[in-house]
């Protein structure tokens, strides 16, 4: 079978559906009525769920968290996860985000690398195979999560009920193939005492951990005039745009960074660290200790060296932290919540609280520990013999910062959909999906369900 020429036979259909999915824009939101990651999400989940049901595949949804369409037969289980639900759209757009729009080979929209497009191309995939009239002989089964981007409960609430599957992959990350992730730990920084009020009213940045935040608001005392030439220089030497407002003595100080997935900080501009930079040394008391806090411990230091956190191992690399939610408000909170991105061996109780500042407190939030695949199982080889064949490339094992659903498998690795040298384009503004590319990952996944679940 070439899965190349068929998987162009269905480029069209391909991209009509992949349109429909990116119009629903299913970022978490309030629970609703059967909806625990709200109504948006759960339009996404059903929408994939009723594609199964209409072409003769067992669907189950397990709770309004996660549902599987299924096909073939047998005692074994293949396992393929995507996930529907995408970060926020954020600011910088210069596409509608939610519109799908097609343009010189791209397909733009919020999920369309991330996961949405690799989602569609596993789907399209195993259409195809069931399809060519190859025989199973195992059961595959494409999973689909509903909050891969805020924690995986999805799959936490999946895997209560339902089977692991015996080998899996994911489609949500790179070619060729994955086979470690880095740990993935929520921090929380908490200022103390705070009982000596300054200048300082508010601060405020970033939505999600696993971002890194685009834009920052400081609110202070004082007047325009004492902050507009100066913000202005610094805004333009760390190459991005700020804003300075002025009510009733009352200054507004907003910059505006550049988003990019929590994974590899330094491909983003992180606006809370910029911001906070250019008002440390002139606070005082409780606004200046947490201003002062953020720019010793993560500013120009993605690396976590200030915190004692630096370590990198030759599995998976550097550690990487990510300060994507900052918020202070004068006498009542000061926090910062940080994505810690630690490498497969990074000693993780021993270096945790290795160095915490005086007057913040250091809390866990989540923890969700290394994953790695041996390269030589039987399972990395067959993937990557699939891969050489398709693309003639050698398949190189690889290790990431991001978190995949290939971590909640006893045995899965992230596969695809992003090609050696492509932009990672995922949780920025202007996402795309490359056509050429999503057809041809389709191809691989295509002999990749055959080479692990037919008949030969």
């Amino acid at each position: 079978m070439d899965w190349q020429k068929e998987a162009e036979k269905r480029k069209d259909h391909m991209i009509s559906e992949l349109k429909e999915l990116l119009s629903i824009p299913s970022v978490l939101a309030d629970p609703a009525e059967d909806a625990p990651f709200g109504k948006d999400v759960k339009q996404a989940l059903d929408w994939f769920l009723e594609k199964g049901r209409s072409n003769g595949y067992h669907t189950k949804n397990t709770g309004n968290k996660a549902g599987h369409l299924e096909t073939g037969e047998g005692d074994e289980l293949v396992g393929i996860l995507g996930h529907v639900d995408i970060v926020p759209a954020g600011t910088g757009w210069t596409k509608p985000p939610f519109a799908g729009t097609e343009e010189d080979g791209r397909l733009y929209g919020r999920g369309a690398i991330d996961d949405k497009g690799p989602t569609i191309a596993a789907w399209t995939a195993l259409q195809m195979v069931k399809e060519s009239g190859a025989e199973f002989d195992k059961r595959v089964r494409l999973i689909i999560g509903t909050d891969e981007e805020s924690g995986f409960r999805c799959m936490d609430r999946y895997f209560e009920t339902e089977e692991m599957p015996g080998t899996g992959f994911a489609p949500d990350a790179d070619f060729p193939i994955i086979n470690a992730e880095k740990g993935i730990a929520g921090l929380v920084f908490s200022q103390l005492r705070l009982k000596r009020p300054d200048r300082l009213i508010s601060f405020r940045s970033g939505e999600r951990t696993n971002m890194v935040p685009d834009e920052a608001v400081a609110v202070l005392k004082g007047t325009a005039d004492e902050f507009r030439e100066s913000f202005g220089h610094f805004c333009e030497a760390e190459g991005i745009t700020g804003e300075v407002a002025e009510t009733d003595d009352i200054v507004t100080l907003t910059a505006h960074g550049k988003s990019a997935h929590a994974m590899e900080p330094d491909d983003g501009k992180n606006a809370g660290l910029i911001l906070a930079a250019y008002l440390n040394g002139k606070l005082t008391d409780d606004g200046q200790r947490f201003v002062g806090f953020l720019t010793d411990s993560f500013y120009g230091d993605s690396r976590g060296r200030a915190l004692g956190f630096n370590y990198t191992d030759e599995a998976s690399g550097d550690v990487t932290l990510n300060p994507g939610v900052i918020r202070y408000q004068r006498g009542s909170i000061g926090t910062v919540e940080v994505s810690f991105r630690y490498s497969v061996t990074f000693p993780f109780d021993q270096r945790i609280h290795s160095f915490v500042p005086a007057e913040f407190a250091l809390d866990i939030k989540s923890n969700s520990l290394p994953h790695h695949v041996d390269e030589n199982d039987p399972f990395i080889r067959t993937l990557q013999r699939v891969y050489e064949k398709q693309t003639g490339k050698t398949a190189e094992l690889l290790a990431i910062g991001g978190g995949t659903y290939a971590r909640v498998l006893d045995k899965g690795v992230a596969f695809g959909m992003l090609f050696p040298g492509e932009a990672d384009v995922a949780h920025q503004p202007d996402e795309f999906v490359d056509i050429e590319n999503l057809v041809k990952a389709t191809a691989i996944y295509a002999e990749a369900i055959y080479e692990l679940a037919c008949k030969k």
